[in-house]
Order: C-alpha cells, then sequence, then structure tokens
C-alpha cells in the first residue's frame, strides 16, 4: 500500500467507522451500499472502495476522492455510487456523511415510486413532510453519466418540491433505493436507518387500515419541535 496522507486520516476513520454499522443495523447484505464522509476544507471525501466484504475494510482502504468524483488516493477503486456522493458535497456544502443502502422496507417503497407518508410521530421526529421519491431517471440520463446523473435526479427532486436539504436529510430514488446525509457520517448512517423503520412502519400502517389518516398538524408540529424548535427539549442539553 502506498504512503497515505495524513491530512485524511479523520475522515478515513469516520467512514470506516460508519460503514461498519451497515451491516450491524441490518441496513445492507452482502457488500450492498456504502457511506462516505467529507472533508469540506480539503475538498474531498473518504468511501468504501467497490465490492469489498464488510469484514474485509480497514480505514487504510477506504478511497479519497475529490467533489468532482477524480480518485485521490488510495489503492482499490471506489464505490460504483461515488459520483452520486461527489455531486451532493459539491452541491450541498452543509452535508458531512452520505448514504447509500438498499435496505429493505426504504426500497421497497422506492420500488413502488411512492413518498413514504407521514403517519405517525416517529416520523415527525425526523420530518415534518414525506420522505420524497424522486422520478425514476429518463432514459438519457441512465444511458449517460448514471451515477452523476443520479446526484442530480436527487437534487432536482429537491428543487421541485421547495425541500431544503438541510433539514430533510432522506431520499428514494425511484425504482431504485434510498440515499441519506447528515453533518457527519455517523449522523447519516443514524438518518438511514431511522428511514428504514419509518419505511416498515408505513408500509404495516396501510396493511392494517388502508385508509389510515395522515399526522395530525399539531401532532407533527409538536414532535418536530421539541426536537428541533427554539424550544427544543428533547435529550440533554
Amino acid at each position: 500500500m502506498s504512503t497515505l496522507n495524513p491530512a485524511y486520516a479523520a475522515i478515513r476513520q469516520q467512514a470506516y467507522e460508519a460503514n461498519m454499522q451497515l451491516p450491524a443495523l441490518g441496513l445492507v447484505l452482502f457488500t450492498f451500499g456504502n457511506v462516505s464522509a467529507a472533508d469540506h476544507s480539503l475538498g474531498v471525501f473518504a468511501i468504501k472502495p467497490s465490492g469489498v466484504p464488510y469484514e474485509k475494510l480497514s480505514p487504510e482502504n477506504m478511497v479519497i476522492v475529490d467533489f468532482d468524483g477524480n480518485a485521490v488516493e488510495g489503492d482499490l477503486r471506489p464505490s460504483s455510487d461515488t459520483k452520486t456522493h461527489a455531486v451532493l458535497y459539491k452541491h450541498w456544502p452543509k452535508i458531512g456523511g452520505i448514504v447509500h443502502t438498499h435496505s429493505t422496507y426504504g426500497t421497497a417503497w422506492a420500488q413502488s415510486q411512492r413518498d413514504i407518508p407521514l403517519f405517525g410521530t416517529t416520523h415527525a421526529d425526523y420530518n415534518t413532510v414525506d420522505i420524497p421519491c424522486a422520478p425514476p431517471m429518463d432514459d438519457a440520463m441512465i444511458e449517460g453519466n448514471y451515477e452523476y446523473e443520479t446526484g442530480f435526479q436527487i437534487m432536482n427532486c429537491f428543487n421541485d418540491r421547495g425541500l431544503d436539504y438541510k433539514e430533510v436529510e432522506m431520499v428514494l430514488v425511484g425504482n431504485h433505493a434510498p440515499f441519506t446525509w447528515g453533518k457527519t457520517a455517523d449522523k447519516a448512517v443514524h438518518n438511514s436507518a431511522v428511514l428504514e423503520c419509518v419505511a416498515k412502519m408505513a408500509l404495516l400502517t396501510e396493511q392494517i387500515n388502508p385508509q389510515a389518516p395522515r399526522l395530525k398538524e399539531a401532532l407533527k408540529r409538536k414532535h418536530w419541535e421539541r426536537k428541533h424548535g427554539p424550544d427544543s427539549y428533547y435529550g440533554q442539553s
């Protein structure tokens, strides 16, 4: 292995630890999925190498990539989804970590081309809107630079709906799977686990009661604001 730049040690470690959470949380099967961790001051991110089993990962084999998707350091090829991560980091500067999985329930909603409805307070703790499902990509985008265009498909969905990526930190890509992000790689993994949980709850809700009503506004606002509002009181100060 070539000599590693110590400037990238922190994001290598963050990316490694976050990737190792995916199988532990039951969010991936085999080598599905990836996590990256960014350093915007250096203009790079560390990401899982493509196709490497999780038990063989190490901080040292995380690949360093710039925000144009070019490999900067590492002996292995980066994840096949690298260009999607690069596009989002380049255009959404407040993101410090990104996760992509094919988790069962989140992916089922994506394959159904449906937003995940806001039925309950668990969902409202994280979002005051349905978790958006971006439309399936058109043929020209798919046949072109596919992973690069996936990043723009996500951003276009947010732009079209007037959503703020700093508030809604998760999305489904139609016929594909979930992406989540956050200020850190660890927070992005947290959001990925939350999305999967909420997706499962929403499916069960519709099975139990196909006419289940959406969460009423007062409960939605209360649960969001007690965690995120100016007078939030959830957790320890």
